[in-house]
């Protein structure tokens, strides 16, 4: 998982510690944070790339089909 994500569910973690036990506002508040917290978590996590100068053509073409 990208580091911005993981910075972003850390900065999402203290913001819901900080909602909780709060007024109703703050309550629908912390369940948004929550939710997304959960959406952050359950994203893929990419395969990683090979690190040389070959290019794959099923990749390559799979990716300019998406564009056409």
């Amino acid at each position: 998982m990208p580091t911005t994500y993981l910075r972003a569910r850390d900065h999402l973690q203290q913001a819901a510690a900080i909602l909780r036990g709060g007024d109703c506002n703050a309550v629908q508040l912390l369940n948004i944070v929550e939710r997304t917290i959960s959406l952050i978590d359950d994203l893929p996590v990419d395969a990683p790339r090979p690190i040389d100068n070959v290019l794959d053509f099923v990749a390559f073409k799979a990716r300019y089909d998406h564009y056409n």
